[in-house]
């Protein structure tokens, strides 16, 4: 994996996040080749630490998979010495990323202004539940409440009248982080060409109303709000799932061509001349109507056969994995989309790996998640302190360190 240095090498990121959304960010970039040295709290570092169980050999399996690729420091930052850590770090660094409440970074002296002061070249990212600006600036964010209140919860579901569902993965959260990333990675280009840094900021509200991108177009141009459709999509059709034999696939049979392959295949032609389905229009309209035409003939055979017969045909179709079944899937390995990492701990662990692919400068999973202040003493070192200051600090508990020198 040294080979693997990855489009952001060179790029020093001060992650002074916890949970997800941050370290999201953080994970992105550090996958992209950044040095990104987290900065834990003292004494419990990152929340997420304490998110057991699940575990691996007692380390939280959740702080793994989002802090692999980054050096871990543990700071107590209510601390001068610990103030002064950050602030030398800061002082040559490329990026700082935190997830505080509007005001903290502030009250402690590293505000976007005066950062700026010290480092104009500093890229300061901000994460937050509703964004540095607005009526809900102070409010703090989660992932449900954002998936709430941008309209997420009420397009998921089985369908109208049932209970409110939400996403099962905490997207807002991760596309925060995503879109996070994105903002770094433009605003260091844009500091190529100027030379300064600027202020990043965005948040789990508007990652979630980005996701709603049909829907409010739909809203938009109706004045009516969409509701949920289980699997089914509110713009093209037959597109969800059906459940087999033995299982469910997804067919995605949404343009014409496809429509019409799927009604050959299923020896049903005469649909063609239906007019509920004549058109993909008519059958976004009768919805409830072709699923129940068509349903029948998908309890007929297995997933697999299915399957088989859809790929023959070219018409899109997947069967529905579980999580486990998709992390043995064939696909996923051929993409390295689970990899295996060196823990210091505990050896081997695996995580999901790198979803964007470079020719030139290869991204990847280097290193596993860090202990807890496993490299305080290597980065402070780097940054100028000595020894005997980094041992000071750690008896008067301004910084934790492993008792080990190294």
């Amino acid at each position: 994996m040294s080979a693997r240095s990855g489009p952001l090498a060179g790029i020093k990121v001060i992650e002074l996040c916890h949970v997800m959304a941050g370290p999201a960010c953080g994970l992105m970039l550090a996958d992209l080749g950044a040095d990104v040295i987290k900065v834990e709290k003292i004494p419990d570092g990152d929340d997420v630490r304490q998110s057991i169980p699940p575990a691996v050999g007692g380390e939280p399996a959740t702080f793994l998979m989002m802090n692999r690729n980054k050096r871990g420091i543990a700071v107590d930052l209510k601390t001068e010495d610990g103030k002064a850590v950050l602030r030398r770090l800061l002082k040559n660094a490329d990026v700082v990323t935190e997830n505080y409440r509007r005001g903290v970074m502030e009250r402690m002296g590293f505000g976007y202004a005066a950062l700026k002061k010290e480092n104009p070249k500093l890229v300061y990212c901000s994460i937050s539940g509703f964004g540095r600006t607005g009526p809900y600036a102070d409010r703090a964010g989660y992932d449900l409440v954002a998936q709430g209140m941008s309209g997420l919860m009420s397009i998921t579901g089985e369908g109208p009248g049932r209970p409110p569902v939400k996403v099962g993965a905490p997207v807002t959260d991760i596309t925060a982080g995503i879109l996070a990333a994105m903002g770094v990675v433009a605003a260091l280009h844009a500091r190529a060409k100027t030379g300064e840094g600027q202020m990043v900021d965005t948040s789990l509200f508007e990652a979630g109303i980005t996701l709603t991108y049909w829907q409010s177009a739909i809203a938009l141009a109706t004045g009516v709000a969409p509701g949920p459709m289980g699997s089914a999509h509110p713009l093209n059709a037959p597109y969800q799932a059906f459940q087999t034999k033995d299982g469910w696939i997804n067919v995605g049979a949404a343009n014409q061509n496809n429509w019409l392959r799927l009604i050959e295949l299923l020896g049903g032609q005469e649909l063609a001349e239906d007019e509920r389905f004549r058109t993909n229009g008519t059958r976004i309209q009768n919805q409830v109507a072709l699923a129940d035409v068509l349903a029948p003939n998908f309890r007929k055979r297995t997933s697999a056969e299915w399957l088989e017969r859809m790929e023959q045909a070219k018409i899109p179709a997947g069967p529905v994995l579980n999580i486990l079944e998709m992390q043995g899937n064939e696909q996923t390995l051929a993409r390295e989309m689970v990899v295996e990492t060196r823990h210091t701990k505990l050896g081997a662990v695996k995580t999901i790996g790198m979803p964007v692919k470079f020719s030139a400068t290869p991204a990847g999973v280097r290193r596993a998640a860090p202990l807890y202040g496993e490299h305080t003493r290597e980065v402070l070192r780097e940054h100028g302190f000595s020894d005997a200051e980094i041992d000071r600090m750690a008896k008067t508990g301004a910084i934790h360190t492993p008792d080990e020198r190294k």
